[in-house]
């Protein structure tokens, strides 16, 4: 009989997703954006506290989007982490800006002191990365943009359901990224959305996304535009997925803080500060000193992990860069991350922590 493996992350979804998928397709829905688009931005505004709301094909389109509503343009530069999934740096590149990348802090997210030191004369923006739904610096962060007039965007692709200082993460800037691929807390298969306070750059998000259209379903442009629209298929799903949100949130914390109980007691082992009262995990994030080979022993186990990212000045296509970014590539060096999936069960985590622990007395 084989053993149950234990994926590093898995989608969630059950009967209530299919059902809701079915219903949409029975009742002759157009699949477009419409109505049950519009239905989820409506969730994710009332959940997050924000204003307004735009859903978009991926994370990565939100951030380009942002730049461009905030008119970034060639020769300008925008700071962001050296420690960041490389969509955040990608996506400065595709709004035709520069990235300049800082290196992060102890809570793997940008040091503002670091930003302080890297801001010139063509800086723009500053994009603050919430890695694993962690705020780190950004209240020092947001007065430092405000003082130097450098527009702050949240990538809080990791962050829904998270808060800092009681705000929900993606309200503290100018504009909030979300992501919704399949590893998030809920999932569209493909996502993300837009947040903000500002009327005017919601417009501006809106009128962009759509073509450039002077209004909707009218052929007519009177500025540059894409065709960066979501579905009402996907909202649908979407719609099912919020409706468990809390859950979840509940569910990761309680995850996150049986892994501490099971592993805090291994010299090995390194937890990076979370407080629980605010932060929904997204992945179970520990550093070791050697994670490959213990991901190596687990996947004999039947358990998944995955090695954190490379810190981007290490990546070939920014190989170029200039600059230390000595915590960010010892991030990168030592983190893993163990199995996170909300579905996970206590039997599994308790597995999981007796493999890891294994594998230390063993070493």
């Amino acid at each position: 009989m084989n053993k149950k493996f234990i994926n590093q992350m898995e989608p969630w979804y059950g009967r209530e997703e299919k059902q809701a998928v079915l219903e949409y397709l029975n009742s002759g829905g157009w699949l477009m954006e419409f109505k049950k688009t519009e239905e989820f931005e409506q969730m994710l505004c009332d959940y997050t506290g924000a204003k307004y709301c735009s859903v978009l094909p991926n994370g990565t389109i939100t951030l380009v989007l942002a730049m461009l509503v905030l008119g970034i343009k060639s020769g300008d530069e925008v700071i962001v982490p050296d420690y960041t999934m490389i969509a955040t740096p990608n996506a400065v590149r595709m709004a035709g800006a520069k990235p300049v990348l800082v290196d992060v802090d102890a809570s793997l997210c940008m040091s503002t002191a670091n930003v302080a030191q890297a801001i010139t004369a063509k800086t723009k923006a500053v994009i603050h990365v919430s890695v694993n739904g962690r705020a780190g610096e950004l209240g020092a962060l947001k007065l430092l943009c405000k003082k130097r007039g450098i527009h702050l965007i949240e990538d809080a692709a990791q962050s829904l359901g998270s808060f800092y200082k009681g705000k929900h993460l993606g309200r503290h800037g100018i504009i909030g990224s979300f992501s919704f691929s399949v590893p998030k807390i809920i999932t569209t298969g493909q996502g993300g959305a837009l947040i903000t306070d500002n009327k005017k750059l919601y417009e501006k998000i809106e009128k962009l996304k759509d073509f450039g259209r002077v209004r909707p379903g009218v052929d007519l442009h009177d500025t540059l535009g894409w065709n960066f629209k979501f579905t009402d298929l996907q909202a649908v799903f979407g719609i099912a997925q919020m409706k468990k949100l809390a859950w979840r949130v509940k569910r990761k914390k309680a995850i996150y803080a049986l892994y501490y109980k099971l592993l805090k007691t291994v010299p090995e082992i390194e937890f990076i500060p979370t407080n629980l009262n605010e932060v929904a995990p997204w992945f179970i994030d520990i550093m070791v000193p050697d994670p490959k080979a213990l991901a190596v022993y687990l996947k004999t186990k039947s358990v998944g992990t995955r090695i954190f990212y490379p810190a981007t000045h290490t990546q070939v296509v920014y190989k170029k860069t200039r600059g230390k970014f000595p915590v960010a590539l010892a991030v990168s060096v030592h983190g893993l991350w163990l199995p996170s999936s909300s579905s996970l069960t206590n039997s599994d985590v308790k597995k999981v922590c007796t493999e890891i622990r294994r594998f230390f007395n063993r070493s």
